[in-house]
């Protein structure tokens, strides 16, 4: 059967998209930014604990006493492990997706209620949505919108829509058509009957809906972490790339404590909206015996007057902290003024170094850098698209060769700070007979027949794939099984440990080889390529933009010791302590922010 490039056929739609309708994204941008930004303004503007109290008395409206109880320790609990600020930006994207989602879905599910040929033509649409693979949705998003909130924002309400247009069909079909008729037969207008009759009669099966497109917007949320949406999900990815059990732990309880208490709101929303809710809440509460406080519920202009209470306080309270703000910065020192700047990384351990270094070194400068982790896909894709400033892992002329073939002209090389660099493929010292790449061959079984690797967007996976394995004939030999970074130092301690034969994806320099005894297995044939130099890269008009900068990191130059060593420290610092362990390093190098950023009088 001839191949079928339906890939190419995307590509190219998706290219004569952005240049045709760049305008209309823009515009979407623009305004789902603005909706985005407004919510997390009251969600993440009030004091932790006053926000958690608003949260606390909706509960209480809403459930009772017991459950305002529990949502306010829930949500002192995630302020406790440092990530409040997550939490409301993941919790300002649910709502704002799910507010978008519902708008479309419920009119959608109304028309295809009352026309079989509009619900035959949907069914198969909302199958291809709710089976799609998650992370093909963000694809698209980052090509239209780069990364950020926004292509989140897109693949959360294609994603969660399908059970919001089901559930208000499904619904409206199961209103009893003897109560339709009765209706027409009573002079009733269509419109009326829709709103009068079937609507309310279906509300629990719709409210049933809105809490599923809820739940799947929080779960699709978490996933858009990986494009740089921020929130929780920027934190569990960043947990799960650095085999952070704590972290993950942490943040994955946060995102428990938000779907607990969307789920148990949106269902005790339906009691109070619903007739027939009411009248359910009304009977379980007649039948149900025990304290009658835990039972009460105040009425809707008190707990109104709750929120507004606790909303003035957290407002006044945000007036005279932002009146106390200021930035510390060395007299004369202070280059950047309060401007922003974007620092970009991959989980790279020289990534991950030199960007928490600078971070670092531009806050003494005062500038106000934002560090985000991205894929090298996503991250190359920003920085062409100018929605990130800098980074500074870029490693040429091989790995990332394919980035700058793409985007080349989008963006602008700042110089090379580290090098040569060399790719290799490395077993434990104790494995014996296995010298170089061709010992491999015929030995598939000792490995159990994998390569363990890095992220599959790395060049170097491509490298491997493309030119190492064919050049030693390891092609259907071995399969390479790409993971991260940091899964494959996990995997490459759990076998040492052991004393397991096992091969891996590794490069110098790299912090493993102090801490392991691993050989490097020669490349007689020369197929991982010559020795690299490791770049620091910016979007196309950063010199224009951040003309000191740049001089900078023309500058930059870093020795094996000094990598090695600052590395070191951020590894013995512990995950999520790397910009202390930076600064700490830094301290530990006097005149080094001096040498590394001279400020010109």
């Amino acid at each position: 059967m001839p191949r079928i490039h339906l890939g190419s056929w995307a590509e190219s739609a998706v290219s004569w998209l952005q240049t045709h309708l760049s305008w209309l994204f823009d515009a979407v941008n623009t305004v789902l930014t603005g909706m985005y930004d407004g919510v997390n303004a009251v969600l993440g503007g009030p004091e932790p604990l006053l926000m958690a109290g608003i949260l606390a008395v909706v509960a209480w409206w809403l459930r009772g006493l017991l459950p305002a109880v529990l949502t306010f320790a829930g949500f002192a609990l995630v302020d406790s492990f440092g990530l409040w600020e997550a939490a409301m930006s993941t919790l300002s994207l649910v709502l704002v997706a799910s507010l978008i989602t519902l708008l479309v879905a419920v009119p959608l599910g109304i028309w295809a209620a009352r026309s079989s040929k509009v619900s035959g033509a949907l069914r198969p649409a909302l199958d291809v949505m709710q089976t799609m693979p998650a992370f093909v949705y963000l694809i698209p998003g980052v090509m239209f919108f780069s990364i950020g909130p926004i292509p989140g924002l897109i693949a959360t309400v294609v994603f969660s829509m399908p059970p919001g247009v089901r559930m208000t069909e499904l619904g409206i079909r199961q209103v009893d058509g003897e109560l339709v008729e009765a209706a027409t037969a009573f002079g009733t207008t269509p419109r009326d009957t829709l709103t009068r009759v079937q609507l309310p009669l279906a509300l629990p099966t719709i409210m049933a809906g809105v809490n599923q497109v809820i739940m799947l917007a929080l779960s699709m949320v978490v996933i858009a972490g990986m494009a740089g949406a921020g929130g929780l999900g920027e934190a569990v990815y960043a947990a799960v790339t650095k085999v952070d059990i704590g972290g993950g732990v942490e943040s994955g309880l946060a995102v428990v404590v938000l779907a607990i208490y969307l789920d148990r709101m949106t269902g005790a929303l339906n009691q109070r909206v619903s007739p027939l809710g009411r009248r359910a809440a009304a009977k379980a509460a007649a039948a149900s015996r025990g304290l009658a406080v835990l039972r009460y519920r105040p009425g809707t202009a008190v707990a109104t007057v709750g929120v507004v209470v606790l909303a003035l306080v957290a407002g006044g309270m945000n007036l005279v902290r932002n009146g106390d703000d200021r930035q510390s910065v060395a007299a004369g020192a202070n280059v950047g003024g309060g401007r922003g700047i974007k620092l970009g990384y991959f989980p790279w351990d020289e990534a991950v170094a030199t960007t928490y270094l600078w971070q670092n070194i531009l806050e003494d400068r005062g500038y106000k850098p934002d560090v985000k982790q991205l894929d090298p896909g996503p991250l190359y894709t920003a920085l062409a698209q100018g929605q990130m400033d800098v980074q500074f892992d870029s490693w040429l002329p091989t790995t990332h060769k394919q980035y700058l073939d793409r985007y080349g002209d989008k963006l602008s090389d700042l110089g090379a700070w580290y090098g040569p660099t060399s790719l290799e493929l490395s077993v434990p010292d104790y494995v014996q007979g296995v010298d170089s790449l061709e010992d491999l061959k015929g030995r598939s079984a000792l490995f159990g027949g994998k390569i363990t690797g890095i992220e599959s967007s790395a060049g170097m996976m491509a490298t491997l794939n493309d030119k190492v394995l064919g050049a030693y004939g390891l092609d259907g030999e071995y399969k390479v099984v790409s993971s991260s970074t940091s899964s494959m130092l996990a995997d490459l301690d759990r076998a040492i440990k052991k004393k397991e034969p096992i091969v891996t994806t590794l490069w110098s320099p790299h912090w493993a080889y102090g801490k392991h005894k691993l050989k490097k297995l020669k490349d007689p044939k020369g197929a991982w390529g010559k020795g690299e130099e490791i770049h620091a890269v910016g979007k196309k008009d950063f010199g224009k933009d951040f003309p000191e900068v740049t001089a900078w990191l023309k500058d930059f130059k870093m020795s094996e010791k000094d990598l090695a060593s600052l590395e070191a420290r951020i590894q013995d610092g512990g995950k999520g302590k790397e910009k202390e362990s930076a600064r700490s390093w830094l301290e530990a190098h006097p005149g080094l922010v001096d040498k590394l950023a001279p400020v010109r009088r």
